[in-house]
C-alpha cells in the first residue's frame, strides 16, 4: 500500500505524535510515512504521489518553504496538495507558503485532542472529499 499522507518534521516527538493523532483516525501504519528533511521527502513524494504531504516549515537541513517550492514547480508532483503544518503564526510564513502553492496552512495545536480533532478534519477533506486528477 502507497502512503496516503506523507508527513514531513524532523522533530521524531513531533512526527511521533501527529501519528498517534492520526492513528485515532485509522490512519496507521503504511497509510502515513514520515520523513525528516527535503531530500527524503522529494524522493518519497516523486516515488508514491501521496494523497496529501504535511509539511513542517522549520527543517534542520532547509527550510520546508524550500521544499514546497520544489514540488509546486515539478510537473509531476504540483497536484500533491500540500498543507503546511507548523508552530508559526507569523504572517509572512503564511503568506510566503500560499505564494509558494500550498493548499492549506494549519499552526499545529500543542495539546494532544486538539491536535487529534485537526488530524481528523485534515483526513475527512483531504482524504475523503478532495479528488485528485489520475496518474498517467
Amino acid at each position: 500500500m502507497k502512503p496516503q499522507i506523507l508527513l514531513v518534521d524532523d522533530n521524531p516527538r513531533e512526527a511521533e505524535l501527529a501519528r498517534l493523532a492520526f492513528r485515532e483516525h485509522g490512519y496507521d501504519g503504511d497509510a502515513i510515512r514520515t520523513v525528516p528533511g527535503l531530500a527524503e521527502a522529494l524522493q518519497a513524494v516523486a516515488a508514491s504521489l501521496p494523497k496529501l504531504v504535511l509539511l513542517d516549515l522549520k527543517l534542520a537541513e532547509a527550510s520546508g518553504l524550500e521544499l514546497l517550492a520544489c514540488l509546486k514547480s515539478d510537473a509531476r508532483t504540483r497536484v500533491v496538495p500540500v498543507v503546511v503544518m507548523t508552530a508559526s503564526r507569523e504572517a509572512s510564513d503564511i503568506a510566503e507558503s500560499y505564494r509558494l502553492g500550498a493548499n492549506g496552512y494549519v499552526v499545529k495545536p500543542v495539546d494532544f485532542e486538539r491536535f487529534t480533532d485537526v488530524a481528523g478534519r485534515l483526513c475527512d477533506f483531504w482524504l475523503g472529499l478532495n479528488e485528485l486528477p489520475q496518474a498517467n
